[in-house]
Formats: structure tokens, sequence, C-alpha cells
């Protein structure tokens, strides 16, 4: 019997995270990277191959990677936002969507380089429309996905061997749009949002490209409802 390639998603205890998770479930031993543990526990129990990798993702060192000594795929899920003005958002605001949605990105590829070098692997990072077009009161959060852009631009000219793609979503039905729906004082519409499952497919779309092909970009936005 084949033994099942290895996949590592952060933010997968919930929202885009746990639908990819789920998607890679059918093939892959996945796994599952995040804060809450229970929750990573319960989607764990749900896929036939997979375990929790509870862990603060701003803080990961080498020695919780120890035991992964080849990756097929990693795929950053995890990110933060903090909408507001850029004349209200003290460096504070700035260094913590920073932190979690750029350095930690960067410091666990870093760490799992030999992994993915060793199985000629993929990363996927799960960007935002955000990383293409700054709007008002997204400064912030833009400026963080933009680096995320230029981190796997970079990534995939130094790793030949390592297929990077980028997924470009517009607004998804997650606890997150939630959040900003509040702060934009708009109601939550679902049906004018992705769902995760979408950007799941999405994500498996790069990775099952075929041999010969690397998906290296792909943009997503809602059928109905606003594009950004």
């Amino acid at each position: 019997m084949t033994e099942r390639p290895t996949a590592l998603v952060t933010g997968a205890s919930r929202g885009v995270g746990a639908a990819v998770a789920r998607a890679l479930g059918p093939t892959h031993h996945v796994i599952l990277g995040g804060r809450d543990e229970s929750a990573l526990a319960a989607v764990a129990a749900e896929l036939p191959d997979a375990r929790p990798w509870p862990v603060e993702l701003t803080g990961v060192t080498e020695a919780d990677v120890a035991g992964v000594e080849r990756l097929d795929l990693l795929v950053h899920s995890a990110a933060i936002t903090r909408m507001g003005l850029i004349a209200e958002q003290p460096a504070a605001v700035w260094r913590e969507m920073f932190e979690v949605n750029v350095v930690a990105v960067a410091e666990l590829t870093r760490l799992l380089l030999p992994a993915l070098r060793r199985a000629k692997g993929h990363v996927v990072c799960v960007n935002s429309g955000a990383g293409q077009r700054a709007n008002p009161h997204w400064a912030a959060y833009a400026a963080s996905k933009f680096a995320l852009r230029a981190f796997a631009d970079a990534l995939r000219q130094e790793e030949r061997d390592v297929r990077v793609t980028t997924v470009y979503p517009g607004r998804i039905a997650t606890d997150m749009q939630h959040q900003v729906r509040e702060y934009e004082g708009g109601p939550f519409e679902a049906d004018k949002y992705l769902s995760a499952e979408s950007v799941a497919r999405a994500v498996l779309a790069a990775v099952n490209a075929g041999p010969d092909a690397h998906l290296t970009e792909l943009t997503l936005r809602p059928a109905a409802g606003p594009v950004n």
C-alpha cells in the first residue's frame, strides 16, 4: 500500500483551514495546525488519517517541527485582520498583523524547507483580495497580504524544486467576515460571499494540477456580492 502524502495546514481548527483539511482528508495524512486543541481534535476525528498539532505560530521553533521529516504540502491559512483608519491604528496593530500574517509564515516555511525539499513539495499561501488591492480601513491588513505575496514570489524563485501557489479569495463566509461586517456596520450575507469549501477546492486545483504543471496564482471572487 502506497504511503499517503503528508500535508500540514495552519488555521485548521475552523474556516478555510478546516475546509482545506477536510478536502485533503481522503488522500493525505493531514497535520492540523492551530491554537485551539479541542477544535483541532474535532476536525481530526472527522478525517481518516489526521492529527492535531497545537501550536502558537508566532513562536514556532525547530522542536515543534522535529517530527516532520518529509512534507508534500504546506498550506498557510492562519491569519488575522484588524480594520481601521491609518490615523487610528498604532504601531502595535501593524506589528501584530505582520507577525501573524507574514513573519510566522516565513519562519514556519523556513523550518520546514528541508522536509519540503525532500518531497519536492508544494507551499500554498491563502492570501486575500487585499493582497492585490488596498482599500480604506484595510491598510495594515492589505500591507501584510502584499508582503505575503512578495514572500511567495521570492520563495518560488529561490526554491526551484518546490511549487509555490498564492490563492487570492474575495470575501469568505467565515468568522473573520462576521468581524469585518460588524466593523462596517452591515449585515452578514453568506450567500454573497465565497464558502470556505470553494476556497478549499481552489487549493486542491493547484495541488492536483499535475506533475508537469505549476499553478502559481489563483484569484477567486464571489459570483454574487462584493468583489473585494
